[in-house]
């Protein structure tokens, strides 16, 4: 199949109206009133043209998506709390994580997303059975978003005894990364927690994906253990670090230190942008060499009821909670939810060039920052080469 994208602007280049054919799922040629002859040729309307969205860090096993009945959310803020709601929740009702996956799946890729980095809870008393549904949605969806899976222990491993041998389970049965959560706060145990974690890891090649919510020094003792753990255990460039609020509220100088030692074992962060508590250093971050994506976390489940599934408006929230209001550090916000998410999930050929694979999205922007403060812009977003929404309109 061969597409030719007509009249658009790159967004590294919105001053230019350029021709952009794909072929074979694949970019093949870029330029100005290109004479090709393609299957299906699209107006591009002058509209920006952008790479398609990712999100690094998502919980798509446990939306409560498209459900009849909103869920009241009334409990207290406290993770222990929460957690153990979640637990009663899903005992109480009927909670299908292929179906609920897919409905929120499909509402993401309708905005313009074309990968996930999704944790998916595994525990004692569902064992593998959210895995399970999720890597069915990632087989039917394939075609239109790109799903990596964590195997999460949301109600821990030490607290949740059985946890470890299901944790294992969903590594043998395809998840691609095992997660930690809370070391010290909620595991009690930082040193036994994470050695079954990087131990699994090792064993079977995959990579780690950590919760983090530890403050402080709590938190940046997790963050010294878990740098031990990547050298001990040879996994570097295999481990994110998700949340890591620790790393923006410790002192300037120990900050250096970690960023330093997160960049030379290419460990990556993963943020949600919060508007409660600290985040990472950004740019200190990323001078470092360090990866950062950002992601929308859970969207409408029992731990919140906010979220659409737009990576635009996560963008917007990190340009806002980084005070980032010139055009150019907006661009900072929008690599974290494009370029910034590649690196961290390892993507190849991702981009707009020649050669890169041609998942992109089509906006009504004059230039990426108004991209990202546009509410409810009708996206046309490609994947493999194909129109999968045209207009805000999904044809899937």
């Amino acid at each position: 199949m061969s597409l030719l994208i007509k009249k658009v602007r790159l967004y590294t280049a919105p001053e230019h109206s350029v021709d952009v054919l794909i072929e074979n799922g694949k970019i093949t040629r870029i330029g100005p009133d290109l004479a090709a002859q393609a299957e299906q040729v699209l107006d591009g309307k002058n509209q920006l043209l952008l790479p398609g969205f990712i999100d690094g860090h998502a919980h798509i096993d446990k939306s409560l998506w498209g459900r009849d009945e909103w869920y009241e959310n009334d409990v207290p803020r406290n993770l222990a709390a929460i957690i153990a709601n979640e637990r009663q929740f899903r005992r109480e009702n009927t909670l299908d994580s292929q179906l609920q996956s897919e409905r929120v799946a499909r509402q993401c890729v309708s905005r313009g997303t074309s990968f996930i980095r999704t944790h998916i809870d595994v525990d004692n008393e569902i064992g593998v059975r959210h895995v399970e549904g999720v890597l069915a949605t990632k087989e039917k969806l394939k075609h239109l978003v790109g799903i990596e899976t964590v195997a999460f222990p949301q109600s821990g491993i030490l607290q949740s005894p059985g946890t470890e041998k299901h944790l294992e389970q969903a590594l043998k049965m395809g998840a691609d990364l095992i997660g930690g959560l809370d070391p010290c706060s909620y595991e009690k145990d930082p040193i036994a927690h994470l050695n079954i974690i990087f131990r699994l890891a090792a064993e079977y090649g995959k990579g780690v994906d950590i919760h983090l919510h530890e403050r402080g020094e709590m938190g940046a003792f997790s963050v010294e253990r878990i740098i031990a753990k990547t050298r001990e255990f040879g996994l570097a460039g295999k481990v994110t670090i998700s949340h890591a609020f620790c790393l923006g509220m410790v002192e300037p100088e120990q900050q250096q230190i970690f960023a330093e030692q997160l960049g030379e074992l290419n460990i990556s962060i993963a943020t949600t942008a919060p508007v409660d508590v600290a985040v990472p250093p950004y740019l200190l971050l990323r001078a470092a060499g360090v990866d950062i994506c950002a992601g929308n976390d859970g969207i409408r489940d029992t731990w919140s009821p906010y979220g659409n599934g737009d990576m635009l408006y996560r963008a917007m929230a990190v340009g806002l909670r980084y005070r980032w209001r010139k055009d150019s550090e907006m661009l900072n916000a929008l690599d974290a939810v494009t370029f910034g998410g590649a690196r961290v999930m390892k993507l190849t050929d991702y981009g707009i060039d020649v050669g890169c694979n041609a998942d992109l999205v089509l906006t009504d922007a004059r230039v990426a920052a108004e991209a990202i403060v546009t509410l409810n812009a009708k996206h046309t977003v490609i994947k493999h080469g194909q129109v999968i929404v045209d207009a805000g309109e999904s044809l899937f």
